[in-house]
């Protein structure tokens, strides 16, 4: 189902279009064949947020390190994907609800606010919709994902439907999470570990190095921060464990 094109389209919706609010409540309505990452400058999600006794989301707002401030989330699910885009080196910069699209398809004016549009650090823009996997085969959300993926990729952006990940990558996530935040780690500390590991230690061996003589929990926390950051890399499909292999990354 195509997105129509403006010299094909007559009436109130002659073009895609893409309404930004503002931190200050304006709103902001561009042409999607304009819409440019400063467009997002001072942004605020689309949706405002609430959350209300018995609601049947989950919904809530993330601390996140790479904005350094809260991303609002509506779903577990939509959490996931965020606490990943937050650990991902790649990602500098994560808007939530970003814009109200708008186009013709067909006959009909859809409208969509997308849950995510992320910012790479090689200046790719990709326009995140998260959906559970057993949703995907209804084709009324098939169709409903299908004519924004049209406008994003015609507009050069990468789009991406995500449904989950796997179960131990998840849970390695979340708790390494709980050291991304400043502070939680002395940053003395950190470096300390970062110049003690040595590329391809396990995690044990790392710990032992690194605690000369001290217990060796009191060591682990400094190299979790450095698995968060991305300074140390491994595989987050196993479950945490001393055997974890360290890798330095470049």
């Amino acid at each position: 189902m195509a997105v129509q094109s403006p010299a094909r389209v007559h009436g109130k919706y002659e073009q895609p279009t893409a309404s930004v609010r503002y931190d200050d409540a304006s709103v902001r309505k561009i042409p999607f064949r304009n819409l440019r990452l400063a467009d997002f400058t001072w942004s605020v999600p689309w949706r405002r947020f609430r959350s209300v006794h018995g609601q049947a989301h989950y919904s809530g707002r993330y601390a996140s390190v790479t904005m350094a401030g809260p991303v609002v989330y509506e779903s577990r699910l939509e959490l996931a994907r965020l606490l990943l885009a937050d650990m991902d080196p790649a990602v500098r910069g994560i808007y939530a609800q970003p814009c109200h699209m708008t186009a013709r398809v067909g006959n009909c004016v859809r409208r969509h606010v997308p849950d995510f549009l992320l910012v790479m650090e090689s200046g790719v823009v990709r326009v995140v919709n998260v959906k559970p996997e057993a949703r995907l085969a209804d084709p009324r959300i098939a169709e409903a994902l299908a004519w924004p993926r049209e406008l994003v990729e015609r507009h050069g952006w990468e789009y991406e439907i995500w449904s989950g990940e796997d179960r131990v990558v998840l849970e390695n996530v979340r708790f390494l999470a709980a050291y991304r935040r400043p502070g939680v780690v002395p940053r003395a500390d950190i470096e300390r570990a970062w110049e003690c590991v040595q590329d391809g230690d396990r995690l044990a061996v790392a710990e032992r190095r690194l605690a000369a003589g001290r217990p060796e929990y009191e060591a682990r926390p400094a190299l979790l921060a450095l698995v968060w950051s991305g300074r140390l890399t491994t595989d987050l499909s196993r479950p945490l464990s001393g055997e974890w292999v360290l890798r330095r990354s470049a």
